[in-house]
């Protein structure tokens, strides 16, 4: 039987990122999309010692984007007071199995409405990729409205019953320059990536397709919902002699949705991993190799005891602290579209960059330089494990 945990370990899969174990999927303009290695990213070094406190607390400090502040400490095994333990118990035979019998029945509501509007409707396919996304009339009109409010009605399962949305305009600095002129739709929306609680609350404000595992399209309940999301499946190879990769597909469908306004726009993570909320990682540059206006937007999640970010903690343990919360709380803000000048326009490094820096000053966020291999050193640590060494990093 498919549990909320297993729900949300497949929501996390459509973006490649995990709070505890990572397979990330990169968007290069050199290699396509490059999947996890066979070869671990890390080892352990036997002759490194036992991490003691004191390396554990130099750790936080130089990884300080992947730490838990919250009242359940690292790995959410923090000591707690008593009155937490009771509200954690009281929560647990109350909250938590409503909201896991409510939450079921939304996921398998929207399966039943995603099976009947595809029925005698064949998926669109190409260069090895299936999706519904391209129905058109009211076939796609009931599934995407039907998805945005199965979404909401998830977050609000989750306890998430209030979402404070803030639409800044910014002056004509760059990037937001003459909007007023500007008609061009969006071809992407590029975020922030905290928590799998990101990907609901797109699917409910705008109902992107997103980049996901090849598996997932197998995958029960969820597998049919991903080809409606219109998904773009990451397979290591392909038979077909003209495949693009994902990258091109990725591409071309960024700039589908930007010339067509009934195609669903790509939503892509640009940092390729989750953070604590606090910072912003360097993007990839796989969101804005199209050249085409993208749509950032920024995702926080204040707290008084849980945070929901997924970092240095298992999915089972994380999903079971959120469902225990009388009330979560998210705020998002939503920036103008970014329009790229001519020079971002041939340089997506540039032009990601510019993205990057606007969405921190935004946000106020702290710009971080660390990635993927300093998240697995801080977790191998957390888990006990001698102090790793790096065996190679993933290029953008």
């Amino acid at each position: 039987m498919v549990t909320v945990s297993a729900m949300a370990s497949e929501l996390n899969s459509l973006t490649g990122a995990n709070g505890t174990h990572e397979d990330t999927v990169s968007v290069s303009p050199e290699r396509g999309a490059t999947l996890k290695d066979e070869q671990p990213l890390l080892k352990s070094d036997p002759a490194s010692a036992s991490p003691t406190a004191e390396s554990i607390e130099e750790l936080e400090q130089k990884y300080a984007a992947y730490v838990r502040r919250d009242a359940y400490g690292t790995m959410g095994r923090g000591e707690i007071p008593a009155t937490e333990k009771v509200m954690l118990g009281i929560a647990a035979v109350t909250l938590v199995p409503i909201r896991l019998v409510f939450g079921m029945l939304i996921l398998v509501v929207y399966y039943l409405i995603c099976r009947i509007c595809t029925l005698f409707s064949a998926p669109h396919e190409e260069d090895g990729q299936e999706d519904y996304a391209h129905m058109r009339g009211w076939r796609r009109e009931v599934v995407v409205r039907c998805g945005r409010f199965c979404s909401r009605a998830m977050l609000f399962t989750f306890g998430f019953y209030w979402i404070k949305e803030t639409h800044r305009s910014i002056g004509n600095e760059d990037g937001c320059r003459d909007q007023a002129d500007e008609s061009e739709r969006p071809g992407a929306v590029v975020s922030n990536h905290i928590s799998y609680v990101d990907i609901l609350y797109h699917m409910s404000s705008s109902f992107p397709s997103f980049v996901a595992k090849r598996s997932v399209a197998k995958l029960p309940l969820v597998g049919l919902i991903s080809k409606c999301l219109g998904c773009v499946y990451v397979q290591r190879e392909s038979k077909s002699s003209d495949f693009k990769g994902v990258s091109g597909v990725v591409t071309e469908r960024i700039q589908e949705a930007h010339e067509n306004k009934l195609c669903p726009m790509m939503l892509l993570f640009p940092e390729g991993t989750t953070t604590n909320g606090d910072y912003l990682l360097p993007f990839k540059s796989g969101a804005f190799l199209a050249k085409v206006p993208v749509l950032p937007v920024i995702l926080r999640y204040p707290y008084c005891r849980f945070s929901p970010a997924w970092d240095s903690i298992s999915g089972v343990r994380h999903v079971f602290l959120l469902l225990c919360q009388f009330v979560n709380h998210i705020e998002v803000i939503w920036l103008p579209v970014y329009y790229p000048s001519e020079q971002e326009k041939e340089d997506p490094k540039l032009y990601a960059n510019n993205v990057r820096k606007l969405m921190a000053t935004e946000g106020n966020l702290t710009l971080s330089d660390i990635g993927l291999a300093e998240k697995r050193i801080y977790h191998a640590v957390l888990n006990g494990n001698s102090l790793p060494r790096v065996l190679h990093q993933k290029d953008d």
